[in-house]
């Protein structure tokens, strides 16, 4: 995983309430290796015709948002399935924060242990900031884990919540393995005291 720095990039918007893991990763791509670029089957229903080519009118097909690296979305984002492959298409693709006003638990969860933040902010927040994004096409939205700020294209600046352990491990860049092998010297204290107490 890769140090979570500040963003400034083009708010990228979703406008369906309840999007559910499905339609943001299709179950037939659940079977390949993680070392696959999830990247390409992101949306893949949605973004994609049978044949490949673009849907038109898909959000991420339009020129101002192939590049964004914050998405905006409606309550309920990634609901449905458990599968953490909707973390890592999103990832892969480029984004590296979705905000929205709630998200399906398991998935909250699994992009926070990925490298993806995922930030809560009031649902009247959230359809605010849609809507300066559709009046702006390639608006720019600005995320500071660091401050846990969110900055409106309008300069507008609303705070949020996250757990400390998982913001220590986003800026780190860190799992929860690597952070646990970097406790190593401690646990091998800690043993060594244990097995003397013991004998």
């Amino acid at each position: 995983m890769k140090p979570f720095e500040p963003l400034d990039s083009i708010a990228v918007p979703i406008l369906q309430a309840n999007l559910d893991t499905d339609q943001i990763l299709p179950a037939r791509y659940l079977q390949k290796p993680r070392s696959d670029d999830f990247g390409q089957y992101l949306f893949r229903d949605l973004r994609l015709r049978k044949d490949g080519s673009e849907v038109p009118g898909f959000v991420l097909n339009r020129p101002p948002y192939r590049q964004g690296k914050i998405m905006v979305g409606r309550s309920n984002f990634g609901c449905g399935s458990s599968r953490e492959h909707a973390v890592w298409a999103l990832y892969d693709y480029g984004f590296r924060a979705v905000i929205a006003p709630s998200f399906g638990d398991i998935f909250f969860s699994n992009a926070l242990k990925n490298g993806l933040l995922p930030i809560v902010l009031p649902v009247e927040v959230v359809d605010k900031l849609l809507d300066q994004i559709a009046a702006e096409q390639g608006a720019q939205v600005k995320v500071d884990l660091a401050a846990q700020t969110v900055t409106a294209p309008d300069g507008t600046t609303h705070r949020f919540a996250i757990d400390p352990f998982a913001k220590h491990c986003l800026v780190n860049g860190i799992d929860e393995l690597d952070y646990t092998l970097s406790q190593m010297q401690h646990i091998v204290a800690f043993e060594r005291r244990h097995e003397a107490e013991n004998r």
